[in-house]
Parts: structure tokens; C-alpha cells; sequence
């Protein structure tokens, strides 16, 4: 059995000899390089091969408004030199928001909206020329089971489920109707509507980490429902708002982060095989990617797991939040088997732009593990997430050879612990001077 280890690599022949010592299928490569060349996304073409990951903060105004520290946040990744700027989850309708200062965009706050796009391409020129045009994509999305608009549990559900112990849900909670799910594609089409106004290059349906689209795509135990039990029903939703924001917007980008496995047991999972426990079975996710390609979608930001339920899988770390668990496996081993799925995507489509995750905890040693991953053709980008709070100019320092491990994420969960204290989530450690008091007071609570 392979037991968890913090990671205490001193080189990265040390890293390449205990993914070989684990058989963990993991690509290195020095060829740096081919993370600074141009790659095409949908009609957009990001000029390197770095993204940040969307990273909430929960640091927004009460009405949907980018936040002081919000603000702060996108305009050091704009000048970090990223690729792709994936913009965090922003609400399509009030009672689908994560918490009382997720990001929610209305017509009321639309010119905030478009003066912080505006202010990020600024940004991201004066720093790495006038000619560089990251793309920047905003993130919608409905929270469903966690939900909390004000600040309470206020779960909408699409099924009763494995993890409904762990996310506040009772056998009292009700199954949300078809008649509410019909009402969203339009919900999300007015978002797109907005986010085009605002200047975002592309808008993403969230269908990951078991919010209500990504809990869908998993409701087989869904009844007399449009919305459960076949395949069609299940996937009717992500593709109903991907037609409503093409009707509404014809000219915007379409793009989805995407689970690809949930890593729980079959009926209650995604991607997973009914015959195999915990078994990966990709067979549907790649119908509903090629479905989607062919509606018009383009690009993908992949991922798999549940940060609430089980976050290994989507995130290995040193440390867990507190009260929670340390796996049985090496960390290693759950970067492989996220490279894995991204790959198995990318591989079916390769014509496509899949986006890796899960990289944070390789630190310094990232860079040569991206390189690997895209000279290998398993991946065309590769995201951070929690390495951007901790690292906002990695790929600055990255090209230009000097990535610096005392500036690197070190996964001790930090980030995430603000986010279920209620408080406003960054780095406590590479940015303890503003999240340092707020991660203390979180835990004397």
C-alpha cells in the first residue's frame, strides 16, 4: 500500500525516481520552452501554455460586486503572465450562490465587471509587453448542494446521495423540480449576455466538483424527471444552456470545467464504471465532450473529485483542512491518475485544448512536469490553482528560468480552511500579511 507523504523532494531526480519507484505515469521534460509557445483556444489563441485556475475567494460585495481583495487578486495574475485567466465561480441567480460574497453579475455591476477586465489587459501588457493578450473567461455557475446565499446551508439538490451527511443534506431536503431546472438555460444565457459586455473573451459552464450541473450529469437515481436516470436526461441540462447562450449570444466563446470522474461509487457518480468500485469508466464524458464540441463548444478545464467530500483526488496536499483526512495513497499517485483523465480526454479529441489540473503540489518542480505532459500530447494547457494564490508570477519567473521555492504553493490546505471558516480566501503563507489574521480568526472561532 502506498501510504501519504508530505513532499520532501530535495531534487527532481528525486521526484522522477519515486514516480518511477510508484509506476506513477507522470511525464518530465526540460524542454520549457513549449509552455511559452502560442496554442489555440477556440477562435483565441493564448500566447503560452499557462492558466490560472478558477479560485474562489469569497471576497466579493453582498451584491455580486468584484471585492477590494477581488480586484487585487486578478490584477496580480494579469501581470503574472498567464496564458489564460480563468475568472472565478460568478452566480447566475442569487440563490445559487456559494456564499454571501461569491461573485454574482447583473446589469447593476456591470461597469465594475468591465473595468476589471479592462484592467487586467492593461496589466498583463505592462508587464509582459503591449502585444500580450491573455485570454480571460468568466466562470457561471449555480452551487446547487452548496448552496449558502446567506451564509447558512440552503442546498439544492438534484438527488439524494452518498455525501448528503457531508454537505448539509437531510432525507427532509427536497429534490429540486424540473420546473426550476427549465427556468436556468435562460438564467445562464443572461449571465453570457453580460459577461460579453463586460469583455470576457469566453464564458464557462461549471459542470464540476458536484455543483448542480456536475450533480446531474450523476443523477441516475433521479425519478420521472427530464433531468434523471438515461443518459440524455442527465447531460439535458449542460446542453440546453450551451444552445440558450448560443441563441443569445452567437458570437461568444462556450467553454466548461468538467469533471471527469467523481471518484464515487456508482449510482452516485460521474464517470464511473457500475461494475468496478471507484472504478474510472470515461465512456460517457467523452459522448457529452464530443456532443458539446459539435454544439460548439470549444476547450475544456478538466477535473475530477469532490473538494468537498473527497479532496485528494482533485487536490493532493501535506495537510488537510481541519477535522479532515490524510489518504492512504502518495500524492503522486492522485496527480497521475488526475493527469490520466486529461489525457484520455485529450487524447479522444485532439484537435481540442484540454487543460490539466492537480499540479500545485509538484512546486518548483512543475514546470518540467507541464513541459512533459505537453510535449506528450496529453495535455495542450496546463492550470494552477492554489499555486496562482500562492505564486501570482510563476510563469514570469518560470520563463525566465528562476521559479523560486520559497514562493511556491506548499499545499497545507491553508486557503481552502478560510473558505469553510466564511472568511475572504488567499495564500496564508506567500500572502500571510492580508490572509494570516483572517485564517487566525477563522480558527478561534
Amino acid at each position: 500500500m502506498n501510504s501519504h507523504e508530505k513532499f520532501r523532494f530535495k531534487s527532481l531526480d528525486e521526484m522522477k525516481a519515486k514516480a518511477q519507484e510508484l509506476d506513477a505515469e507522470i511525464k518530465f521534460s526540460d524542454n520549457l520552452t513549449i509552455l511559452a509557445t502560442p496554442v489555440k483556444f477556440g477562435r483565441f489563441t493564448c500566447p503560452n501554455r499557462m492558466v490560472s485556475h478558477p479560485m474562489e475567494g469569497c471576497d466579493g460585495l453582498t451584491d455580486g460586486t468584484p471585492g477590494e481583495l477581488t480586484i487585487r487578486k486578478y490584477l496580480r495574475f494579469a501581470a503574472g503572465g498567464w496564458g489564460l485567466i480563468w475568472v472565478e465561480a460568478c452566480a447566475v441567480v442569487p440563490e445559487g450562490r456559494a456564499n454571501p460574497r461569491q461573485l454574482w453579475i447583473t446589469s447593476k455591476n456591470l461597469s465594475v465587471y468591465k473595468k476589471l477586465v479592462d484592467d487586467m489587459r492593461m496589466k498583463a501588457k505592462e508587464s509582459m509587453g503591449m502585444d500580450f493578450n491573455p485570454i480571460i473567461i468568466l466562470q457561471l455557475t449555480h452551487s446547487g448542494r452548496y448552496s449558502k446565499p446567506e451564509g447558512k446551508p440552503a442546498p439544492i439538490i438534484a438527488h439524494h446521495s452518498i455525501i448528503d451527511a457531508s454537505s448539509h443534506v437531510t432525507q427532509d431536503t427536497p429534490i429540486i423540480t424540473d420546473e426550476y431546472l427549465d427556468t436556468l438555460p435562460a438564467k445562464f444565457a443572461d449571465a453570457a449576455k453580460l459577461a460579453q459586455a463586460a469583455g470576457f473573451d469566453a464564458v464557462d459552464i461549471k459542470a464540476c466538483h458536484r455543483y448542480l450541473i456536475s450533480e446531474l450529469l450523476a443523477s441516475f437515481t433521479r425519478e420521472n424527471s427530464r433531468y434523471g436516470g438515461s443518459y440524455e436526461n442527465r447531460t439535458r441540462l449542460i446542453k440546453d444552456i450551451t444552445q440558450a447562450i448560443k441563441d443569445a449570444v452567437p458570437n461568444m466563446e462556450i467553454t466548461s470545467r468538467l469533471n471527469l470522474y467523481d471518484a464515487l461509487e456508482y449510482p452516485y457518480g460521474w464517470g464511473v464504471s457500475a461494475t468496478e468500485k471507484m472504478g474510472m469508466d470515461f465512456n460517457e464524458p467523452q459522448k457529452l465532450i464530443g456532443e458539446l464540441i459539435l454544439m460548439g463548444m470549444n476547450g475544456f478545464n478538466t477535473t475530477i473529485g469532490n473538494p468537498y467530500y473527497n479532496p485528494h483526488f482533485n487536490r493532493p496536499f501535506d495537510a488537510p483542512v481541519k477535522g479532515g483526512y490524510l489518504p492512504d495513497e502518495h500524492p503522486l499517485l492522485t496527480t497521475a491518475r488526475i493527469i490520466k483523465a486529461t489525457r484520455l480526454a485529450q487524447t479522444a479529441y485532439p484537435e481540442q485544448t484540454f487543460i490539466g489540473a492537480g499540479y500545485s503540489w509538484l512546486r518548483q518542480y512543475t514546470p518540467q512536469v507541464a513541459a512533459g505532459i505537453v510535449e506528450a500530447g496529453w495535455a495542450k494547457m496546463v492550470g494552477l490553482g492554489r499555486g496562482c494564490l500562492a505564486y501570482p508570477d510563476f510563469p514570469i519567473d518560470m520563463f525566465n528560468g528562476s521559479v523560486d521555492p520559497k514562493k511556491v504553493c506548499i499545499s497545507c490546505s491553508g486557503c481552502t480552511q478560510i473558505m469553510r471558516d466564511g472568511g475572504m480566501s488567499g495564500c496564508i503563507i506567500r500572502d500571510a500579511e492580508i490572509y494570516g489574521p483572517i485564517y487566525r480568526q477563522g480558527l478561534n472561532k
